[in-house]
């Protein structure tokens, strides 16, 4: 229980413990920013993907088992985890992501609105033509 609680106060999160790091990218791709987070072996089933306090969280678990059939015990079993989290730009279109796994690449789109041209105010003169 001493040990349960030492890590249930833990500064980081629960996710972050033993957490691999598999390739990431960020990137901006025309007017959408492009998240690509390689995860070989996982399936969209084991992939969740949050949007917290003007975040992309991407977080993903996994868990295997080999089992020996005639002795009826666990042989093998392993977890895997992975999780990013990445700022998104103000202008960034929350309702709009969209994500898709295919061949171990995850790749979140989020499109963002493009800055605004700045306006440009004329000047004039108020002194008198003589």
């Amino acid at each position: 229980a001493l040990q349960r609680h030492f890590f249930d106060n833990d500064v980081w999160p629960r996710q972050m413990r033993s957490v691999a790091v598999p390739t990431t990218d960020v990137y901006m791709d025309g007017n959408n920013l492009v998240v690509e987070a390689h995860l070989p072996k996982f399936e969209d089933k084991d992939v969740d993907i949050l949007i917290e306090h003007g975040n992309l969280v991407v977080q993903a678990q996994r868990h295997e088992k080999e089992e020996d059939k005639d002795k009826k015990y666990v042989v093998r079993e392993s977890s895997s985890s992975f999780y990013r989290s990445v700022q998104l730009p103000e202008r960034a279109d929350a309702d709009s992501i969209e994500a898709h796994l295919d061949d171990g690449i995850l790749k979140v789109t989020i499109p963002v609105t493009p800055a605004p041209e700045p306006k440009k105010i004329s000047v004039k003169s108020h002194s008198k033509k003589k």
